[in-house]
């Protein structure tokens, strides 16, 4: 990784329109910049979807595939941010194996340190939750790999609100409002 390249992360906000997942993906793609996660849900703004991309980046390529996706006609709005910006969270789920968690008990204690949660045990699997930043996910799975006992292992992409009272799209929306009924 280049020195001068860190992790940025991208609010999108568009329409719920087809196909403009693809259309924000293929400008990561011309510029040659990997997505490290993408995560899509809706927004608090109904009819509004929010797209959280983190990709490694440096500042100059970052903001011009902001400003090419905000020129998507179905694009409301686009920033990019640094971790410091933003309130940060993932899930890791591991999937144990039930007779090796049930012989060792260091792999519970393991799993409350980390303060991850066990959903789900039967015979076969035990289902381990863990909620938090991206280290200490990737640092739980290091652990109980250790014991030999990980079946499965997933982390889910990241999610992120901005550490503002509500979200950016917002005071832009409003104002497109205003702007169109004083035309």
């Amino acid at each position: 990784m280049e020195e001068n390249k860190k992790l940025y992360t991208l609010l999108v906000y568009s329409e719920n329109i087809a196909g403009i997942l693809n259309q924000i993906t293929a400008v990561f793609t011309r510029r040659q910049v990997n997505i490290e996660s993408l995560n899509v849900s809706a927004s608090s703004i109904p009819g509004v979807h929010k797209y959280t991309i983190t990709a490694w980046s440096d500042e100059d390529q970052i903001i011009k595939i902001t400003r090419q996706i905000e020129k998507k006609i179905d694009v409301v709005k686009a920033n990019y941010f640094t971790d410091d910006q933003l309130f940060i969270r993932e899930t890791g789920l591991y999937k144990l194996a039930t007779d090796v968690v049930l012989q060792n008990a260091e792999i519970s204690r393991t799993v409350r340190h980390f303060d991850a949660k066990i959903t789900e045990v039967n015979p076969t699997y035990v289902i381990v939750m863990k909620s938090g930043n991206t280290e200490d996910i990737i640092s739980l799975y290091y652990a109980l790999n250790e014991f030999g006992c990980v079946l499965q292992y997933t982390r889910s992409g990241r999610i992120a609100v901005t550490r503002g009272t509500q979200e950016q799209v917002t005071d832009f929306l409003e104002q497109r409002e205003e702007n169109r009924g004083t035309e």
